[in-house]
């Protein structure tokens, strides 16, 4: 899950990186879905939208990354509003600060409804100044299914610690043995032709493939994800590269989530057994345990102090259930 995989990608950058500073950008050209979105959360009260909207404003990153974080999140709620049930974080869990404002996150999820495949949707952004001299400016957006279906998860997180260099993790992780369930991997991966996004953006210069230094990390995404490093020459290319490539790809991606693994295929309704369903329930809820284990519950202390990470792990594993 993004916002969890971050720590362990943040502390794997080199301490010799320059801090990315504060950029404020112009409206995008996204606005009008962006206000399609607003205007479904008009019964809330001020403070949640206040709330709301500090979220969305994606601070400290450059104008193609806060427009594409978010459009993406802007999509995703569009698309599944009737799904979905509105943020019940409390207030000091929605936006926090350490107490020497070295470092602020701020965190928005939304569980789905009952009758919905979506067990909960989660973005997050988290900046963090390094006693070095390091900022480190993490975006994330996740979406997770609950055992009702066994499609895959959906998760886009972009990690900068320079203003010419990032670390893009793209892609829709599998939920059952690929080698066991063949035919899983032909529906959800082959047949849509996933592979072909992260072919496509390694063909730029500028694009490696990254390598996570964790195990557990490298295991949790599918053979199609795209791990990538961008190094350019200069802010100016990567906001290109941001803009003209790894937007476009994003949006891609996500369209095939949702209307591949959302919701069901008219005629294609993939019936999931009970047996099934129970295996997915134990699998779903050791990959998020063991997510906030090895990152969030070893690195949230460090950024964030021990009060407010133990408040906000505690809002975290609430909303994954596993408390």
């Amino acid at each position: 899950m993004a916002m969890i995989f971050c720590n362990t990608l943040l502390y794997s950058s080199s301490p010799l990186l320059s801090p990315l500073p504060s950029i404020r950008s112009k409206p995008s050209r996204f606005s009008k879905r962006v206000l399609t979105v607003q205007a479904q959360f008009q019964s809330m009260d001020q403070n949640d939208l206040l709330l709301r909207q500090k979220f969305m404003e994606f601070p400290y990153v450059s104008p193609s990354r806060r427009e594409l974080m978010a459009d993406l999140m802007s999509t995703l709620e569009d698309r599944l509003h009737s799904q979905l049930l509105p943020c019940s974080l409390p207030t000091d869990v929605r936006n926090f600060k350490n107490p020497n404002g070295s470092a602020e996150a701020s965190l928005h999820i939304r569980s789905g409804e009952k009758s919905s495949p979506i067990d909960f949707v989660i973005g997050s952004w988290i900046h963090v100044k390094i006693p070095t001299g390091v900022s480190l400016n993490i975006t994330s957006i996740s979406a997770f299914l609950n055992s009702s279906t066994e499609a895959p998860n959906f998760v886009v997180e972009l990690i900068q610690s320079s203003p010419t260099s990032l670390v893009l993790i793209l892609d829709l992780p599998h939920r059952k043995d690929l080698v066991r369930h063949p035919d899983y991997l032909q529906t959800f991966y082959q047949d849509t032709a996933l592979d072909t996004h992260r072919q496509s953006l390694l063909k730029l210069p500028e694009i490696k493939p990254y390598v996570s230094p964790s195990l557990f990390v490298r295991s949790a995404f599918s053979p199609t994800a795209s791990m990538l490093k961008i190094d350019a020459d200069e802010g100016e290319r990567l906001e290109e590269i941001l803009r003209e490539h790894v937007s476009p790809t994003a949006k891609q991606v996500l369209e095939v989530w949702l209307e591949r693994c959302a919701k069901e295929e008219e005629g294609e309704e993939r019936v999931v057994g009970e047996e099934e369903k129970l295996e997915l329930e134990r699998r779903d809820k050791s990959f998020r345990k063991k997510s906030i284990e090895e990152d969030l519950d070893l690195q949230f202390p460090r950024m964030f102090g021990d009060e407010v990470s133990s408040r906000v792990i505690h809002a975290i594993k609430e909303a994954f259930g596993v408390l």
